[in-house]
């Protein structure tokens, strides 16, 4: 670990590993956040219809604000990781690292992806 802190570093990955028009690309940050946290759901025991049934509850409220939304989502995820068992800051940590060693397969992947498309493949 370094002095530097982990929003920085991992800033400091995506400029290396992804063209401006993808790591400045809010919808393109957007998606594969969401992609995460379902992965994160379904590895958590989430079931496909659940995930749907929050999707349709969120849709259906205001919109928030990115900064409160953001905090949520950081209480909520320390919350989830105590129950899993897991120290969500080694696991960020592990998973940089990991990333820094497969810019190339990264890049491929983002290379062949559809243009505009919320997937990813």
């Amino acid at each position: 670990m370094t002095d530097s802190p982990y929003q920085d570093r991992v800033k400091a990955w995506v400029e290396a590993c992804f063209p401006a028009s993808a790591h400045t690309d809010r919808d393109e940050r957007t998606h594969r956040f969401l992609e995460e946290a379902l992965e994160l759901a379904q590895a958590s025991g989430c079931s496909r219809e659940d995930a749907f049934s929050l999707v349709d509850y969120v849709f259906a409220r205001p919109e928030g604000e990115p900064d409160q939304e953001t905090g949520g989502v950081l209480i909520t995820l320390a919350a989830l990781s105590n129950i899993n068992g897991v120290n969500m800051e080694d696991a960020g940590e592990r998973e940089l690292t990991r990333n820094w060693a497969r810019i190339d397969q990264i890049r491929a992947k983002q290379a062949a992806k559809p243009r505009g498309s919320a997937l990813p493949q």
